[in-house]
């Protein structure tokens, strides 16, 4: 049986949690690139400079993609441990490195018929910054490989090392 003094500890516990919760800054960053029938963008919850949750969205016109989580709050397990974030989701995962006004999320493996629809694994970064309206891409764009379309390894070298649509998708004046 709990003591009062237990109950109030319990108490005072809890209201000291939410009202620390409640001091902690909220802000939200966004970032967007592509056309609008293909583009990717992100939305970003952080509290106290961490991610709280985000929401990531894909277009290759007909298609859609979208993933939405947060923490506590869904069933996904977050961990932190310094400047890194590891999510982990049923099929796959999402490391999330804290960089002074920049954000590196990294796609590992990700179930892209859950969340898209489609086959394959989405594998990659998008990084966002505070002051860049632009997320910028590596890989999560690629789509998977339609029969009789594969690129060879040499074909991928021939183009630089970057996929058909991280060609695409990233502005001409943007290009290494």
């Amino acid at each position: 049986m709990f003591t009062k003094g237990a109950i109030c500890c319990a108490v005072l516990m809890a209201c000291t949690v939410s009202t620390v919760a409640a001091a902690q800054k909220s802000e939200t960053l966004t970032c967007r690139l592509g056309t609008e029938d293909r583009h990717a963008r992100i939305a970003v919850v952080l509290v106290g400079g961490k991610t709280e949750e985000f929401a990531y969205y894909s277009k290759w016109k007909p298609r859609t993609c979208s993933i939405y989580l947060q923490r506590n709050r869904d069933k996904s397990k977050w961990s932190d441990k310094g400047n890194v974030t590891t999510v982990n989701v049923e099929r796959g995962s999402f490391l999330i490195e804290h960089k002074k006004g920049e954000y590196r999320f990294v796609f590992r493996d990700i179930d892209r018929q859950r969340y898209c629809g489609m086959d394959d694994q989405i594998n990659g970064s998008l990084t966002i910054r505070k002051d860049s309206e632009q997320c910028q891409l590596a890989g999560i764009m690629d789509e998977g490989t339609p029969l009789g379309q594969a690129w060879s390894k040499r074909d991928r070298q021939a183009q630089g090392g970057k996929s058909e649509s991280q060609q695409s998708i990233i502005p001409a004046g943007a290009r290494d």
